[in-house]
């Protein structure tokens, strides 16, 4: 399994309209293939918002970052400041405290 995390800044969108955007947005991540979840980000005190996405596989994850929806979030001028941050999941550990892993589909 494999984690990213994405976070950028908002300018020139209010708070209210980036989380519709969220919504209309949030059916394309169903299709996104080896995407098992994603959780949308925000915290309004730094206007730092993004989104941790968890992946199958690195190969999912390689294809996500090569997809029309990533280069949608990275081109944005609302989202300026686009950063990245890709990390593995400790198996053991994870699934003691009920996350689902690799192993556990």
């Amino acid at each position: 399994m494999k984690i990213l995390i994405i976070n950028f800044n908002l300018e020139g969108q209010t708070r209210e309209e980036y989380d519709a955007v969220g919504i209309e947005a949030a059916p394309l991540f169903t299709k996104v293939p080896g995407l098992i979840s994603k959780h949308f980000l925000e915290d309004d005190d730094t206007n730092t918002y993004g989104g941790v996405y968890v992946f199958e596989d690195q190969e999912s994850l390689d294809n996500y970052l090569k997809s029309d929806i990533f280069e949608m979030i990275n081109s944005n001028p609302k989202w300026p400041n686009v950063t990245t941050r890709i990390f593995g999941v400790i198996e053991a550990p994870s699934l003691i405290t009920g996350a689902k892993t690799k192993s556990s589909f």
